[in-house]
């Protein structure tokens, strides 16, 4: 009997201390998969921290109240700091207005957002003055049952460029689209006119109305020629160099022009040095350049001459100028001679059929062949447009 009961409590000690034992081991397992889950969560953190910080795009996030928790690199570059931003109001580091200059405040416009929305009329005023755009997206969290956010995420993209690129190619399109109408018109008018003519039988003012009419499709060609080469040049298409001949490029320029400015009772002269060599670069964006400062020096030109000087300087440049004893700019008009379309309004350039683009574009190539377009210009006294590019050499890659 006493042996049954000393057995009993034996085992019973022995249950009792396996079950501390084993409660040891369990709370010991715990504790190392809390250790194990928080640095898990704690790795997971700094994944979201390292991948929202290679994010070009600004990023906030906030609380409830718009103070802000969390952001990126990126943010700090918008704003234009290095110090931290945690614990500050939204509204108050970003100061923000509509494309109509009216205050927006930001945190208002997040509690708006039950759902995501974008709007890109928000302008950030920077240094001097200037603004940039931006693109906003504006985010509630929703966490829980709460029937109000946790808290909100801003997202701002610089759109300036983009939205710059597409203004200035709708007002382009705009600016085309009338330019085209009048010549147009008066073409369609003038061949209406010619082909009532011939219907009356009034043979004698026929090629009068069918002279017009071709002066305008021959002034719709040019302009097509300028858009055309634009384009090209907008999309890189005729980037490609080559190695020219200086030299042989300017007696191909003088057997094309001399014969134009002939027509017009003027005299071309070609004024080289020697040894000119070469130069690698577009030939289509060369010529384009120097055949619309050569045609209009002859457009613009009554009486004396258009001469193409091209020399080379101790240094290696070979500057290229095309001087007219034409009706010169007046300094009024010389700052914006470069501007699409423009026209000055002297009486003698607006009896001449130029398509205002012709500079406008040889501003652009100018620029692809890493150049740029230098003018002497004198009222009644003639102009001088030129350029620079550098000679061409064997071990020159």
């Amino acid at each position: 009997m006493w042996a049954l009961i000393f057995l009993l409590i034996t085992l019973s000690v022995v249950l009792g201390v396996i079950a501390i034992v084993l409660h040891k081991i369990l709370s010991e397992i715990s504790d190392k998969s809390d250790c194990e889950n928080g640095k898990k969560s704690l790795s997971e953190h700094q994944r979201m921290i390292t991948l929202i910080n290679n994010i070009t795009d600004a990023i906030l996030s906030t609380d409830e109240h718009g103070i802000i928790n969390t952001y990126n690199s990126a943010a700090l570059n918008l704003i234009d700091t290095n110090s931290g931003i945690n614990g500050e109001h939204i509204s108050q580091v970003l100061n923000l207005e509509t494309t109509d200059k009216k205050p927006i405040d930001i945190f208002k416009e997040l509690t708006k957002s039950s759902a995501i929305r974008q709007r890109d009329d928000v302008l950030m005023k920077i240094e001097d003055g200037d603004y940039i755009r931006l693109e906003v997206t504006l985010a509630p969290v929703q966490g829980g049952d709460k029937m109000t956010p946790d808290g909100y995420v801003l997202i701002l993209r610089d759109i300036t460029k983009t939205k710059s690129l597409e203004e200035e190619r709708d007002e382009f399109i705009s600016v085309v689209s009338h330019e085209l109408r009048t010549p147009i018109a008066i073409a369609e008018g003038s061949l209406s006119n010619a082909k009532l003519l011939v219907e009356r039988k009034m043979t004698s003012k026929i090629p009068e109305a069918i002279d017009e009419s071709h002066k305008q499709i021959l002034f719709l060609a040019r302009m097509i020629n300028d858009l055309s080469t634009l384009s090209r040049a907008e999309r890189g298409v005729a980037d490609e160099t080559e190695i020219i001949d200086v030299t042989e490029l300017a007696a191909q320029i003088n057997s094309e022009y001399s014969p134009q400015a002939g027509e017009k009772g003027l005299a071309f002269n070609l004024d080289i040095g020697g040894r000119l060599g070469v130069v690698k670069v577009s030939r289509l964006y060369l010529e384009e350049i120097l055949q619309n400062f050569i045609t209009n020096s002859i457009r613009y030109t009554q009486k004396g001459s258009i001469t193409l000087s091209i020399k080379k300087n101790k240094s290696g440049e070979i500057t290229f100028k095309v001087i007219d004893t034409g009706i010169g700019i007046s300094k009024a008009d010389m700052a914006k001679i470069f501007d699409k379309f423009y026209r000055a309004e002297d009486y003698r350039t607006r009896e001449t059929k130029g398509t205002g683009l012709g500079l406008y574009v040889s501003a652009k190539l100018a620029k692809k062949l890493g150049c740029k377009i230098e003018v002497e210009s004198r009222l009644n006294h003639g102009s001088t447009f030129g350029f620079k590019l550098k000679e061409f050499k064997k071990n020159d890659k």
